[in-house]
């Protein structure tokens, strides 16, 4: 009959003598594996739906936008390039009862499928089913009507769009705006009976072969691109490998996965660190007890799987829980996140065993070999040793010396704190984490609303029309202008689409200080791209193999948006255009006596602020959470190695109680060393996130166009002391209260 291991009656009453300590530690590791669970579980989930939705809806390989409809001619020379042409005709309109534009096709069937949600496709007159984005952030439900410059529509359904799963309103925009712009779907003759004031003659095309990668794409849109150029005039040209619209969503499902499970691996190394400094604390103060017991005969082995045990069922209890957590609440939290930003088909929650592996396995990984290592090593002493409390590798014959003429109270506290000092560095290294949890939480709003005041206060006007064909205006203070569009040369940075404004000699709007035949470029783009005056810059015609060399003649104060500024003399020189050519106009006024018909776009401080209202909506909500996240974090560290360093010392606490010092001044010895380190960490942690966080931060938004200046208000930083300070204030009532309960006859045991 196998005898079972005595040590294992031990466990029930460590955990219970621990109790406190396992609960919020279990606690912390379940919140940490429930978000990234989650996360990792809706991430996927959503995103199998959105790669199945290509083939299922037949989404596009692109689609191109002529001034005027295509023959069937063009049509038949196009198809001859391995391609299956669509029309998609379009017509925007604006809305009455709120400030949007509505983009309305006709139902698809054939290729860009609609995913129907709720309701009914339209099968009646004036009837439209339109984005459930759309729908919600305007408070629009089935059976209400929408109110138009065309006209009126029902809603008879909620719908997504499988092409428009972003809502870019042009490839161009620096971010999708899903309050602003809208989509929807109404019936042929509806469409065909609205006005052809806004319509857009858009075809999409599928490939007979599809191109198995993003290279084989780009040769194959590049060759098509030349045949489309001969068979009419190009307004619009986007493969489906750049459509924003399309991609995006995808791109940036599982964007952040790297950055969610490196903040779990981090949590699990944290506390795995104050696991083995707790435990280390428990063999100082059961020395005796594993000397005597090594003594009888258990092995090292034996005591090192003993003191595993409780840490590691701690981790698996708060795995499992945290799993089913992250498989129904938690998962449901990251869905509505990127449900409030993305017009996704219906999706269903799917097993997801690589969020078992990184929420499960790979923590209890690293939790058992920092364990491992650190037991080994502790309990490679000697049973003699520990039966003898020489627990030390060397032996000290005396303290580290300090100078006598430092007053005794603080000689007392830096005895403290050097006796402590591995304690204090795991303190100084979580406060670290928390504090660039804290930051993450405390940047983004700051950055995002000086980026929106940067944009705001370098308009160069309120109004900047862009013409499809030159027309005059009477309208007071318009200045004519020219304007379109380059991208960058892939490189560091991937291409991106430039803005390229030729302007009047003597412009009111916009002053080109440069010569003759040289650019300014916008501030943005000289700080994105690192180009500074003097360089030459290369960019390239997106629809023609061609390529232009600019010399930098000047930064331009335009902060938010990456464009070139030239004369309009150079522009025309530039681009073969005739002398004064224009096609559009910049002015303070709104310009009334031009048919909206010869208006491609008008570009308001609506459109130029729609990055900063969308990135504001789709994770202000993630932000709170990080808050909450570092606060508990903070405390946490705090409090259990701050009471790790009250229990190592609860023999001289007790012998000072009996020299006469009271619960007060003792506190003064023992917490204000740990307050000193931890003030002292806050100070010292802060400026360095906020050094790391301004490369993390220019890396994130490196993938967003435009630029997006790092921005930290010196209040914000005074916000964090202030949370640290009153954070640790309530951990310093909880360790006082631990400082009282220590006994009189605690300096009688364990004497050596």
């Amino acid at each position: 009959m196998k005898i079972k291991n005595p040590l294992n009656k031990r466990l029930p009453r460590e955990l219970k003598g621990e109790f406190g300590k396992y609960v919020v530690v279990f606690l912390f590791f379940v919140a940490s594996i429930s978000l990234v669970s989650g996360f990792l579980i809706s991430c996927e989930s959503l995103k199998v739906a959105y790669d199945d939705s290509f083939e299922k809806y037949n989404i596009e390989d692109g689609n191109f936008e002529y001034a005027e409809p295509a023959t069937d001619e063009a049509i038949e020379n196009i198809e001859k390039e391995g391609v299956t042409v669509y029309e998609n005709y379009y017509k925007q309109e604006e809305t009455k009862d709120f400030d949007s534009k509505l983009r309305i096709f006709k139902n698809r069937e054939e290729v860009d499928k609609v995913s129907l949600l709720d309701g009914d496709i339209p099968e009646k007159k004036d009837e439209i089913a339109i984005d459930r984005l759309y729908a919600k952030n305007h408070k629009l439900e089935i059976g209400d009507t929408v109110k138009t410059e065309a006209g009126d529509f029902k809603i008879c359904g909620i719908v997504a769009l499988s092409d428009y799963s972003t809502l870019y309103e042009n490839p161009s925009d620096m971010m999708f705006d899903n309050d602003k712009f809208g989509v929807g779907v109404v019936t042929s003759e509806t469409f065909d009976a609205l006005r052809n004031n806004h319509i857009h003659y858009s075809y999409s095309w599928i490939y007979d072969d599809k191109p198995s990668t993003d290279k084989e794409a780009k040769d194959k849109s590049d060759d098509l691109m030349k045949v489309l150029a001969v068979n009419g005039v190009m307004e619009n040209y986007i493969p489906e490998y750049t459509n924003q619209a399309i991609i995006f969503a995808g791109d940036d499902m599982g964007g952040d996965r790297l950055m969610i499970i490196a903040f779990l691996y981090i949590v699990v190394v944290i506390l795995a660190f104050v696991f083995a400094i707790t435990i280390n604390n428990t063999i100082i103060k059961e020395a005796n007890v594993i000397g005597t017991l090594r003594a009888t005969g258990y092995s090292r082995g034996a005591m090192v799987r003993h003191y595993m045990v409780v840490p590691m069922l701690v981790l698996l209890a708060a795995a499992i829980v945290g799993n089913i957590l992250g498989y129904t609440a938690f998962e449901e939290v990251f869905a509505k996140q990127y449900l409030a930003s993305y017009s996704l088909p219906a999706y269903t929650i799917l097993i997801n065993p690589e969020a078992f592996l990184e929420t499960t396995i790979a923590p209890m990984i690293i939790l058992f070999v920092i364990l491992l290592v650190s037991l080994t090593v502790k309990l490679r002493i000697s049973p003699l040793k520990f039966i003898r409390r020489d627990l030390g590798k060397k032996k000290k014959k005396k303290a580290f010396r300090l100078n006598t003429k430092i007053p005794i109270m603080t000689r007392f506290r830096l005895r403290v704190i050097f006796q402590n000092i591995p304690n204090y560095i795991i303190i100084f290294i979580g406060l670290f984490f928390a504090n660039f949890i804290l930051l993450f939480g405390f940047v983004f709003a700051p950055m995002l609303e000086k980026f929106e005041d940067n944009t705001i206060s370098s308009m160069f006007c309120d109004y900047q029309y862009i013409l499809k064909a030159p027309v005059e205006t009477e309208t007071e203070g318009a200045e004519k202008f020219a304007i379109t569009s380059l991208d960058t040369i892939p490189g560091k940075l991937k291409s991106e689409e430039v803005s390229v404004y030729g302007v009047e000699e003597d412009s009111k709007y916009i002053k080109v200080d440069a010569g003759k035949k040289e650019i300014m470029i916008s501030s943005a783009m000289h700080k994105k791209f690192d180009i500074d005056e003097g360089d030459t810059l290369t960019l390239k015609n997106k629809y023609e193999d061609k390529e232009y060399k600019f010399k930098v003649g000047g930064i331009y104060d335009y902060p938010a948006t990456i464009a070139i500024f030239m004369n309009n003399e150079y522009y025309t020189e530039v681009f073969d255009l005739d002398d004064g050519y224009y096609n559009g106009y910049l002015s303070d006024n709104e310009i009334t006596d031009i048919d909206d018909n010869y208006i491609a776009t008008k570009i308001t401080q609506d459109d130029l602020t729609k990055t900063s209202r969308q990135l504001i909506r789709s994770m202000g909500s993630m932000m709170t959470i990080f808050l909450v996240f570092g606060v508990v974090m903070f405390m946490l560290i705090i409090y259990l190695l701050a009471k790790i360093i009250i229990e190592r010392n609860s023999q001289s606490i007790s012998m000072t109680k009996i020299l006469g010092y009271s619960n007060k001044e003792i506190k003064q010895l023992y917490i204000r060393s740990t307050t000193i380190v931890t003030l002292l960490s806050l100070v010292i942690t802060i400026p360095l996130c906020n050094a790391i966080m301004k490369y993390v931060c220019i890396a994130v938004f490196s993938e967003y166009p435009g630029w997006f200046e790092y921005y930290m208000p010196p209040v914000t930083f005074v916000k964090m002391i202030v949370l640290g300070v009153v954070s640790y204030a309530v951990v310093a009532r909880m360790l006082f209260r631990k400082v009282k309960k220590v006994p009189l006859d605690e300096a009688l045991k364990n004497a050596e």
